[in-house]
C-alpha cells in the first residue's frame, strides 16, 4: 500500500491526478458527497442551534469502507476536492469519516487546474480544511432543507398535480420562477403602440447613395408616445418639444411633403473615435451565458463539457491533460505565471500591434464576496491551442474550448478603434440623419466579438458604409423616399443566459447553483422552452401566486441576495452560523405559521380526522392522522379527481359513444373518454393544420422528455414528422409552403417563416421580407 492517499471526487480527476504523482501516492475517488441529510425527515434539529443530521448516504457504504482501510494503512491523505464551498464539505465529511480509523496526517491541497505544476505544488504545499467555508456550505443547505421541507407540503396541499409527483419549493429556485413571472405578466399586460418612421435614400454629387431618418420636424423630435393611453394635458405637454408619428394617414402626410422639397443640404458631419476594449476572461456566469448565445449550449450542458475539459483529456503521447482551469469561479483573476506566455503568443502569432503596454487585470463590478483564490475560466497551457487539440475532442468539447481559448486571448489585446460617423441632411422643416461606423484598428477582435442575444441585423438606419468625400452645406439628392410601420415591443421573455445574468446581477445563487436553477424550474414543470426562451406553465404561475402571495418576505429578490451575503459572510468568518439561520428562520416561521392556519385542510371521510401527507417507495401520499386506528390513504391521482372540476369538448367518444373529457398526462393534454378506464379511447388536440408530410394527419402541440415544446403529427408513429417552431395556417406567398413557422427574436419581435424558402412575413410589415441567404 502506497505511503500517501489522495481523495478525490471523479473518477476521470483521479485517473489525470494518478499520472502525476507516482507509485507513492495512490488516487481514489468519492464520486461526489458521501454524507447529506436524511432523506425522509428534516435533518434538521432548529431547537439545537439548527444543528444539522448528517447521514452516510445509501449505496456509499463500500466507498466509505474503502477509503477508511486505505486511510488506516496511509501516512499522509491529502484531500482534494473541488476548490470551492462544496468541496471543502466534501473533504470535512471525509476527514470525519476516517479520522477515528487512521494515524494518518489529514491534510487538504487546492489548485485551480489539474497539471502536474500545479498538481505537484499543491501536494508540497498543503492547508487545513476551511471551517469557516465549510460552515457556510452547512448553513446554505439548512437554509435550502428547511424551504424545501416544510413549504414543499404546503402546495401539495393547495394544488393537486395528476401527472407530477415533485412539486417543490427552494430557496433560489422560487425566486428565479417569480422573475419569470413576474416578465410573463409585464408582456400580458403590455399595451401595444403603433407607430410609423420615415426613411430618405440620398445619393452624393459622386453618384454614392446612404440611407437616413427623419428625425425633427420644425425643430421638435419625432418620438414614440411615452404612453399607450394619452391624455389632452399629456399630449399637449409631449407637443411642446415633441411629434409623434402614429398612423398611416399622417405618416403619408409628412412623406408627401418630404417629396416635395427640392434642395436637401448637409447641414453636419459629425465623427468621433472610440474605443471598444475587449471582455474579460469567462467566469461561471458569463461562461454558461456565452455559450447558450453563440453555441446553443443549455447551462446544464456547458457545464459538463467543461467538467470534461477540467478533469483532464487524453492527448495522445501527451497523456491525459486537464486543458482548463476550474470551471465553478466567480473571479476574473489571471494568474501572473501564464501571463508573459500569453503575451509572447499574442506578439508573435498577430504581431507588437495587437499587445498592449501592460497586462491587463479585470475586477468584477459590484464585486462582494468574491472568491478571489480562484482564477478565471482559462486554457492551463498556450501550448495546446484549440488546432492542436481537435483531434482529441469531439465537436461540442471543441467548441466550447476554442470559445474559451478565444476570449482568454482576446482579452490581453489591445482595444478596436472605431470611428462613427453621423450625417445631418436638412431641407427646411425636416432633418434627417444618418450614421456609419468603421473599424481603423481590430484590435481583439481579431481573435473573438462577444454575442449578442440577438444577431439578426443591425438597426435599419444604420449605413454598411459612409460615402467618402461628403461635407458640409454641400447638396445631396433625394432618390426615394419610404414610411414603415411598426409596434413597441414587450419585455423580452428570459432565456437561460439573460435568467442568468440576471440572477448574478441580483446576487442571487452562485457559480455551482445557476445551471442547476434553471434546469429544476424546467424539471419541475414549472417552466417550459419555446423558441429558446422560458415561459412559465399554467403550473408554474400558480406555484408562484401561492408562494408568492404565503411567503412574501423570503421568497424575494432582496431577502435572497441578503441571505446569499450573509452565506458568504460565514465563509470570511465575519459572522456565526446561527445568526445567520436565525435572521432566516424567525420571519420565516411566522409566514409559515399564518399559511398553516389559513390554508383548507382536508378531513378523511372515514373517520373525520385531518389527512395529511406522507412519503413512502413509490412517493408521496394522503394518510389518515388517526393511524392506525384508521388506514385510509390515497394517491394524488385520487385526490385530484375529487377535487378538479371536468372540461367536457362537447364531442362523443369514438369507441363508446361517451362524453370526451380534456385529460393531461406526462406529454400535455389531450382528448380522453370520460369512462376511462373501462374505455381507453384518446386522440390528441390539433392546431387544425394538416400534416405536410403524410397529409393525412394533424400538427399537434407536445411536450419532449426534456420539457420543450415540439410539434409533431397526430398519426405518430405512422408518421414521424416533427418540428420545433409552432406552424400557423398561413400559406407561403411564394407558394413554398402550406404553413409557416412562427418564430420570435428581439430584433424583429414574432413573424413567420417559411421553413422551405425562408421567406418572412413581419407584423409590421405589408410585404414579405426576401431572405438573402
Amino acid at each position: 500500500m502506497s505511503k500517501n492517499l489522495v481523495l478525490v471526487e471523479s473518477p476521470s480527476k483521479a485517473k489525470t491526478i494518478n499520472k502525476y504523482l507516482g507509485r507513492d501516492y495512490h488516487v481514489e475517488a468519492t464520486v461526489g458527497h458521501i454524507r447529506n441529510l436524511p432523506k425522509t425527515k428534516l435533518g434538521v434539529d432548529i431547537e439545537d442551534n439548527f444543528k444539522p443530521q448528517l447521514l452516510n448516504i445509501r449505496g456509499k457504504g463500500d466507498v466509505i469502507k474503502k477509503i477508511k482501510s486505505m486511510a488506516s494503512k496511509s501516512k499522509n491523505v491529502f484531500i482534494a476536492t473541488d476548490p470551492d464551498r462544496e468541496g471543502e464539505a466534501i473533504a470535512q465529511d471525509i476527514a470525519d469519516v476516517i479520522a477515528d480509523n487512521t494515524q494518518a496526517t489529514i491534510h487538504r491541497v487546492l489548485f485551480n487546474e489539474i497539471t502536474k505544476n500545479a498538481i505537484l505544488k499543491a501536494i508540497k504545499n498543503p492547508n487545513n480544511i476551511d471551517t469557516h467555508l465549510v460552515i457556510s456550505q452547512r448553513a446554505r443547505r439548512v437554509m435550502d432543507r428547511i424551504i424545501g421541507y416544510k413549504i414543499s407540503p404546503l402546495l401539495w396541499k393547495y394544488i393537486f398535480h395528476s401527472s407530477e409527483n415533485s412539486l417543490s419549493a427552494g430557496r433560489v429556485q422560487s425566486v428565479a420562477l417569480r422573475l419569470i413571472c413576474e416578465r410573463e405578466e409585464e408582456i400580458e399586460k403590455f399595451i401595444v403602440t403603433e407607430y410609423w418612421a420615415i426613411w430618405a435614400n440620398f445619393a452624393a454629387e459622386n453618384k454614392e447613395t446612404f440611407k437616413a431618418k427623419l428625425v425633427e420636424i420644425d425643430g421638435k423630435t419625432i418620438k414614440v408616445q411615452p404612453k399607450p393611453v394619452m391624455t389632452e394635458d399629456d399630449w399637449r405637454e409631449f407637443n411642446l418639444t415633441n411629434i409623434a408619428i402614429t398612423n398611416e394617414q399622417q405618416a403619408n402626410d409628412i412623406l408627401a411633403r418630404v417629396e416635395k422639397k427640392e434642395n436637401f443640404v448637409i447641414s453636419d458631419i459629425i465623427k468621433k473615435e472610440g474605443r471598444r476594449n475587449p471582455a474579460p476572461p469567462f467566469i461561471t456566469s458569463t461562461l454558461q451565458a456565452e455559450a447558450s448565445k453563440s453555441l446553443r449550449y443549455r447551462p446544464k450542458q456547458t457545464m459538463m463539457l467543461a467538467q470534461n475539459l477540467y478533469e483532464g483529456i487524453d492527448l495522445g503521447d501527451e497523456g491525459t491533460v486537464g486543458l482548463i482551469t476550474y470551471m465553478r469561479t466567480d473571479s476574473m483573476r489571471i494568474s501572473p505565471e501564464i501571463l508573459p506566455d500569453l503575451r509572447e503568443y499574442i506578439k508573435a502569432t498577430y504581431g507588437e500591434n495587437y499587445l498592449p503596454e501592460t497586462a491587463r487585470s479585470f475586477e468584477k463590478k459590484n464585486a462582494v464576496n468574491v472568491q478571489d483564490a480562484h482564477e478565471a475560466i482559462r486554457p492551463t497551457s498556450l501550448k495546446y491551442t484549440p488546432e492542436f487539440v481537435k483531434p482529441y475532442l469531439d465537436a461540442k468539447q471543441f467548441k466550447l474550448y476554442e470559445l474559451i481559448w478565444k476570449r482568454f486571448v482576446a482579452s490581453q489585446m489591445n482595444p478596436a478603434l472605431i470611428e462613427t460617423t453621423t450625417i445631418e441632411v436638412k431641407a427646411d422643416e425636416f432633418l434627417f440623419r444618418a450614421s456609419g461606423t468603421a473599424i481603423k484598428f481590430d484590435g481583439f477582435l481579431q481573435v473573438y466579438q462577444e454575442q449578442t442575444e440577438d444577431m439578426n441585423g443591425k438597426d435599419e438606419g444604420e449605413n454598411d458604409w459612409i460615402p467618402l468625400g461628403l461635407e458640409t452645406n454641400h447638396n445631396v439628392y433625394l432618390n426615394d423616399s419610404h414610411e414603415t410601420q411598426h409596434f413597441t415591443k414587450p419585455p423580452a421573455r428570459f432565456t437561460e443566459s439573460t435568467l442568468i445574468k440576471e440572477l448574478e446581477s441580483e446576487g442571487i445563487g452562485r457559480p455551482s447553483t445557476y445551471a442547476l436553477i434553471v434546469s429544476t424550474i424546467q424539471e419541475r414543470k414549472y417552466v417550459i422552452t419555446e423558441e429558446r426562451r422560458l415561459k412559465p406553465t399554467e403550473l408554474g404561475k400558480k406555484v408562484n401566486d401561492i408562494l408568492v402571495k404565503s411567503f412574501p418576505d423570503i421568497l424575494n429578490v432582496n431577502f435572497t441576495a441578503k441571505m446569499e451575503g450573509e452565506l458568504d459572510s460565514i465563509a470570511s468568518g465575519e459572522i456565526d452560523y446561527t445568526t445567520v439561520l436565525n435572521d432566516f428562520y424567525i420571519p420565516f416561521a411566522k409566514d409559515l405559521e399564518k399559511v398553516e392556519a389559513n390554508i383548507e385542510k382536508i378531513y378523511c371521510e372515514k373517520c373525520g380526522n385531518e389527512m395529511i401527507i406522507k412519503t413512502g417507495r413509490f412517493g408521496k401520499f394522503f394518510a389518515c392522522s388517526n393511524y392506525p386506528e384508521c388506514k385510509n390513504i390515497k394517491s394524488f391521482r385520487e385526490m385530484l379527481n375529487e377535487k378538479e372540476e371536468t372540461v367536457y369538448t362537447g364531442d362523443t367518444c369514438e369507441k363508446c359513444g361517451a362524453k370526451t373529457i380534456i385529460r393531461k398526462g406526462q406529454y400535455g393534454k389531450f382528448i380522453g373518454c370520460e369512462r376511462y378506464p373501462d374505455c381507453d379511447f384518446i386522440k390528441p388536440i390539433t392546431l387544425d393544420i394538416n400534416c405536410p408530410k403524410c397529409k393525412e394527419g394533424k400538427i399537434t402541440e407536445r411536450i419532449s422528455r426534456r420539457n420543450k415544446t415540439f410539434y409533431g403529427c397526430s398519426r405518430y408513429p405512422d408518421c414521424d414528422f416533427v418540428m420545433w417552431h409552432k406552424p400557423e395556417n398561413v400559406s407561403c406567398p411564394n407558394g413554398d409552403s402550406t404553413y409557416m413557422e412562427k418564430r420570435y427574436t428581439a430584433k424583429k419581435g414574432e413573424y413567420l417563416k417559411c421553413p422551405n424558402c425562408s421567406t418572412e412575413i413581419l407584423q409590421e410589415e405589408k410585404e414579405p421580407v426576401e431572405n438573402e441567404n
